[in-house]
């Protein structure tokens, strides 16, 4: 109770089921810090752990949000601060300006690495395998995902001793809930072994984050088997494919391996006798057991039970290879591409392979020099500084002044006469050219709707641009929350995870600077990177495969349609939608004000 009384001095906001932090002042983040830390010991129940988004459930939570709020800096203790902040902006990678920091500081100190203070050693142990294995050193690879798979069961056993204990599910707690002796019994058991049964996500899930890495234990024995094989380990190897194989039996790349490694044996060890670990063995019929068991109670009893884990699904691909996957099964897309481009004016420039990725197209000559102009011109009239931002006329860099606008504002700016009309609805239109050739071209097989459209312009601050280090906009994924240090892409909130592709209209090259970039996950290694002109438009699909960026504006103005779209029609831009009605009623003749009829409370 005293704990919520404090907090409640603090500017917090909750919409929704996740947090919206405001930044303290040293003053109340030392306060908080203390608060805090009047729980030396705090003990997490698993039910808290698995509802973080919770606040008053869980105090190794509210401490994390604390990190980058401490105030070591303060106490000029800069490393120790640095290593606060690296640990709230491992839960928090959305976050535009701890990161900015982050880099801030590892350019003047030195310093290369930070620890996260809360970091699982499972965990660390697993990335720094992967990192190893990606850079051939496979030595350091099996050192580290064997200690990695060790700390994974041996974690797992503590997941399961945990939830051997009272339980308090809120289902259970309405007025109308009646049970009896042997009801209240299978009712608790039950609650233990779901409890139990999530110790696979609980595991694959990094602290701070609320969805697990898909395929996390599997993806252990299929780096490892490969490993073993680049070291001449075969039998290794073979043991490793075959546990990858109890989880994924279907998985052709890894049984083609393990047929491979079996030829390598043949003569020297029978390939019979070497069999999947017994561990993973256990584990998987431990949760094949305990998933039917649920689904069991759940007939017999009368409640809804959803498993949490599912079966990935790999996309037909070709098999032989003899490498592992970088990903997830589950994080593989199954899209197509290079369909037409609809407009006989518009020239293909470059294609996905060539862009070095995934679901990209470079095209020229969307729109042409003349409609560039009026664009630009209606774009002076229109924008509004930080718009799309609550008002942060810098939103992404001090360095730069950001202004933007909507297509609904243009018509109506039109409408009103302040712009030209023609203008104002060129806007529209060319929005909309974009939207149909990306549908085209990804040869998608439903509609691809309007998820947000903006007409932005960046622009450098004169006197702010010698020795910049920072980004116009840095990396990001448009649908995912980017997690560089784990090397995954987080889909859930806050980010737009409805969004499906993305489009960048260019409407000039008179400025410095501003060339678009596209990363691995690592968000530093550049795999392209494009220089924006008149009439050019790259387009994407928006989820991790393709994390991007801008780079600063040194000099002059950089302006672009920025658009946004979904394959889900219960996510079409609002504004959109009233700007097509708009269309239609200054399609027909002798309008006046009183029809325009523009309310923006319409919903669906």
């Amino acid at each position: 109770m005293q704990l919520y009384t404090e907090l409640q001095l603090f500017p917090f906001h909750l919409p929704g089921a996740f947090l919206s932090i405001q930044l303290f002042s040293l003053a109340s983040a030392f306060r908080f810090s203390l608060i805090i830390l009047s729980f030396p010991n705090p003990v997490v129940s698993k039910g808290c752990q698995r509802m973080q988004h919770k606040l008053l459930c869980s105090p190794s939570y509210i401490t994390r949000l604390t990190w980058s709020f401490s105030p070591l800096l303060q106490l000029n203790k800069l490393e120790e601060a640095a290593n606060a902040a690296h640990t709230f902006f491992m839960a928090n990678p959305e976050h535009m300006e701890i990161q900015q920091d982050l880099e801030n500081y590892k350019t003047t100190s030195g310093k290369v690495s930070l620890i996260d203070l809360e970091a699982r050693q499972h965990m660390e142990d697993y990335s720094a395998g992967v990192r190893h294995y990606d850079k051939e050193e496979y030595e350091l690879a099996i050192e580290f995902l064997e200690r990695a798979l060790k700390g994974y069961y041996s974690e797992d056993e503590d997941c399961q001793i945990m939830c051997e204990g009272p339980q308090r599910f809120e289902e259970h707690e309405h007025l109308d809930y009646k049970a009896g002796l042997y009801e209240a019994i299978a009712d608790h058991y039950m609650q233990v072994l779901a409890c139990k049964h999530d110790c696979v996500r609980e595991l694959a899930t990094r602290s701070g984050r609320i969805s697990p890495i898909e395929n996390f234990l599997p993806l252990h024995y299929d780096y490892l088997q490969f490993a073993y094989y680049r070291v001449g380990d075969y039998v290794k190897a073979l043991e490793c494919a075959k546990s990858y194989l109890l989880f994924h039996p279907d998985d052709e790349d890894v049984l083609e391996n393990a047929g491979y490694y079996e030829g390598l044996l043949e003569g020297t060890v029978d390939p019979a006798t070497i069999k999947p670990r017994k561990e993973a063995k256990t584990l998987l019929r431990r949760h094949k057991l305990e998933s039917h068991l649920l689904q069991v109670a759940a007939a017999g009893l009368g409640y809804a039970y959803t498993e949490p884990v599912t079966p990935a699904v790999p996309c037909p691909g070709p098999s032989g290879a003899h490498s592992s996957r970088n990903s997830s099964p589950l994080m593989v897309l199954c899209l197509s591409s290079g369909g037409p481009l609809l407009y006989s004016d518009v020239k293909f420039v470059y294609n996905s392979q060539q862009l070095n990725g995934t679901q990209r197209v470079l095209l020229d000559n969307v729109i042409s020099e003349e409609q560039c102009r009026e664009l630009h011109r209606v774009a002076s009239g229109i924008m509004l500084a930080g718009d799309g931002y609550r008002g942060k006329t810098s939103p992404h860099t001090p360095n730069e002044r950001f202004e933007g606008a909507t297509v609904l504002k243009a018509l109506k700016y039109g409408y009103e006469g302040r712009v030209p009309l023609k203008s104002a609805r060129l806007f529209y239109d060319i929005s909309e050219k974009a939207r149909r050739i990306v549908q085209s071209y990804f040869l998608l097989n439903s509609t691809l709707y309007f998820s947000y459209t903006h007409l932005v312009c960046r622009t450098a601050l004169s006197g702010q641009q010698e020795r910049r280090n920072d980004l116009s906009h840095p990396i990001h994924a448009d649908n995912c929350l980017l997690d560089p240090e784990a090397n995954e892409c987080w889909k859930e909130p806050p980010a737009y995870t409805f969004r499906d592709y993305s489009a960048l209209l260019y409407m000039n090259a008179d400025f410095e600077g501003g060339e678009f970039i596209f990363t691995e996950m690592d968000a530093k290694t550049v795999t392209a990177s494009i220089k924006p002109k008149c009439g050019r438009m790259i387009s994407f699909s928006s989820g991790g495969e393709n994390p991007h960026g801008v780079k600063a504006v040194t000099k002059g103005q950089r302006c672009a349609v920025a658009l946004w779209f979904t394959l889900d029609p219960l996510y079409r831009e609002l504004e959109g939608i009233q700007a097509d009605e708009v269309i239609a009623m200054l399609d027909q003749e002798h309008l006046g004000p009183s029809e325009m009829n523009i309310n923006p409370k319409d919903e669906l």
